[in-house]
């Protein structure tokens, strides 16, 4: 009978483990423009609430865009359970914008990591196709100290002008992804991908046979607004540009575009409202 019970109770802790959920996101958090500042969407302005909020929702890991090297710094003074990787896309070291991924150092494990270009050679830091910046995608091998679980995390964001780019940028990732994954392990790819729900590039990632898209696949969904306000909060849009995509096993929970916004005083000393971003923060909560 005690040998019973042991295992039943060994039993309820396994699959407790096995079903451990995860909450991962993408945010853009725009770069440090120095002419946002006269609107008070400046980057110091909005970050002490912007890094506020991501405490609060204390996702475990996600995927950021727009982020130059000082601005890693700053969140990661302020996000001090954290630990992330990544580098600036003009020369793979500290210059230009960073694709980072923030994870929890206290859970994950970071067993390998790595970038590439959205670029014909995507070894080294050159414009892809007709691609107007440079691009990067940053990625990440974890394990779980949780669950025991390992799985791939892959982050980026994508060319705001390039057709071409983004389509031969989406078709680089997904072979990466393979080439990478020679185990069938989880994979979870987050980014501004400049493009919506009703875009080929989305497709590319939604119908393939490798992922699909939290928003379309969640069992809960809150999503009152699209993922880019462009710092207008009064403006209504159905327009995803910020995607999660998970393997096709991995279950999908919830998932939220969180369009709060953040009450400021502006130069004159009125209060103003204003986003903490350009674009709205995305978050999901699945299970492996």
């Amino acid at each position: 009978m005690k040998k019973t019970i042991l295992f039943v109770l060994s039993l309820f802790m396994t699959l407790a483990i096995n079903a451990q959920g995860l909450t991962v996101g993408t945010y853009n958090v725009r770069n440090n423009n120095k002419g946002d500042y006269k609107n008070y969407d400046g980057w110091d302005q909005r970050r002490k609430a912007m890094c506020e909020e991501i405490n609060f929702v204390f996702p475990d890991l996600f995927g950021s865009q727009e982020v130059n090297h000082q601005q890693v710094i700053d969140m990661l003074a302020a996000l001090p359970d954290y630990a992330y990787l990544g580098v600036g896309r003009e020369d793979g070291k500290e210059d230009g914008e960073y694709s980072p991924i923030f994870y929890k150092k206290d859970r994950f494990v970071l067993l390998n990591s790595g970038h590439f270009w959205l670029a014909e050679d995507p070894t080294k830091p050159v414009l892809g196709w007709d691609a107007a910046c440079k691009r990067i995608c940053t990625w990440g091998y974890f394990k779980d100290k949780v669950s025991k679980r390992k799985f791939y995390f892959f982050n980026t964001h994508m060319d705001h002008i390039g057709v071409v780019a983004r389509r031969e940028g989406a078709k680089l990732i997904m072979q990466k992804m393979k080439e990478l994954m020679k185990t069938n392990e989880p994979v979870i790819l987050t980014g501004d991908f400049n493009v919506d729900q009703h875009d080929e590039i989305y497709t590319i990632f939604s119908n393939s046979d490798l992922l699909k898209d939290c928003y379309a696949n969640a069992k809960y969904r809150f999503a009152p607004n699209g993922s880019f306000n462009d710092f207008k909060t009064e403006v209504y849009t159905d327009s995803r540009i910020d995607h999660i995509f998970v393997s096709k096993a991995v279950k999908v929970m919830r998932y939220a575009i969180l369009n709060d916004t953040d009450w400021r005083a502006g130069a004159d000393g009125k209060l103003v409202r204003h986003s903490l971003s350009d674009h709205y923060p995305v978050f999901a909560k699945i299970e492996f």
